[in-house]
């Protein structure tokens, strides 16, 4: 396949890349900084990608490019738990992925739409190109709760995540329009050498480890690896198509996993972490991690989708190893 990617010098988008490349793929990295993705995926070792300059809210030269992949995978927005969420902040959080995901549909809108292909009876058939989106959302869609369990059939929250994961998904939802299969995902906190995990194990590696707030929240989580693999799933099964959450199908709360952090790196875990500590550097931002949701993958699991790391200890033992 050859296929287009946002946000891929990220902490998903590079490791995505670089399982295609394995596989032989083709890749478009779409980007902001040329400079800086030309350093992440250095020419000599990465000869079957192209990097392309865009701008995320505008239309432009780069959605050309579009018209030759088979597939898109749109990973970009600001980034959501990094600062204060002033209104400004929040325009920004809101606008990267709105009006990012309604150029990434229009390109495709505006893309040869309808490409000749011979069947194997040889008669003329007609296929897009692309064929495939896949769009990140997030479980912020769901809004928060202690007590509630959500699927992807859940109704959606009403805070300002819950908005944000909504535009997104329905600024999306446009691109079947132009009769392109679309798959949404529903990220979970992703876990690997790096991302949300590298900030949580610095206070255990200094002996002051132990769980956010009250450490009943939930906490919906998913390996790097396993996340890949979904998307690459999505990618390339025909039969996927629609909303499937992205999380491993065993959540657990934030104390669960304070505990198991600090088993597997032989670490205490009782030194708590107050919410009042986090809402003085986050402000509104906290709820990122002082609030959480109870979400299971139901349709992920409906599709055959074999976990690496069903259970929060196998990944982090994989992780921290």
């Amino acid at each position: 396949m050859k296929v287009a990617i946002t946000g891929a010098t990220g902490f998903v988008g590079s490791r995505l890349i670089q399982r295609l490349h394995q596989e032989g793929h083709k890749i478009v990295v779409l980007t902001r900084n040329t400079t800086f993705a030309q350093k992440v995926f250095p020419s000599e070792a990465y000869a079957n990608l192209e990097i392309i300059a865009y701008t995320p809210n505008a239309s432009g030269s780069w959605q050309n490019v579009i018209a030759s992949c088979d597939g898109v995978v749109n990973l970009a927005g600001e980034p959501i738990g990094e600062g204060r969420w002033t209104p400004e902040r929040k325009q920004e959080i809101l606008n990267s992925r709105k009006l990012g995901t309604q150029k990434i549909v229009e390109a495709i809108a505006n893309a040869n739409p309808k490409t000749a292909v011979a069947t194997t009876e040889g008669t003329p058939a007609t296929r897009c190109l692309p064929s495939v989106l896949i769009n990140a959302s997030a479980i912020g869609y769901y809004g928060t709760s202690e007590t509630a369990t959500f699927d992807e059939t859940s109704l959606s929250g009403n805070d300002f995540l819950a908005q944000v994961c909504q535009a997104w998904e329905a600024e999306a939802k446009k691109v079947k329009d132009a009769g392109v299969r679309l798959v949404i995902l529903r990220f979970g906190i992703v876990l690997g050498n790096g991302g949300a995990l590298g900030k949580m194990i610095s206070p255990f590696k200094l002996f002051a480890g132990g769980p956010i707030g009250t450490g009943r929240q939930w906490f919906s989580w998913i390996h790097v690896d396993d996340l890949v693999n979904l998307i690459l799933q999505a990618l390339t099964k025909p039969e996927i198509e629609g909303v499937y959450n992205a999380t491993a199908p065993n959540p657990v709360r934030m104390a669960d996993l304070s505990q198991t952090l600090g088993r597997v790196m032989n670490r205490p875990s009782w030194l708590p972490v107050p919410a009042f500590a986090i809402e003085a550097l986050l402000g509104d931002g906290a709820i990122v991690v002082l609030e959480g949701q109870q979400v299971i993958p139901k349709r992920t699991v409906e599709t055959g989708f074999e976990y690496k790391y069903p259970n929060l200890q196998s990944a982090l033992t994989q992780i921290l190893s």
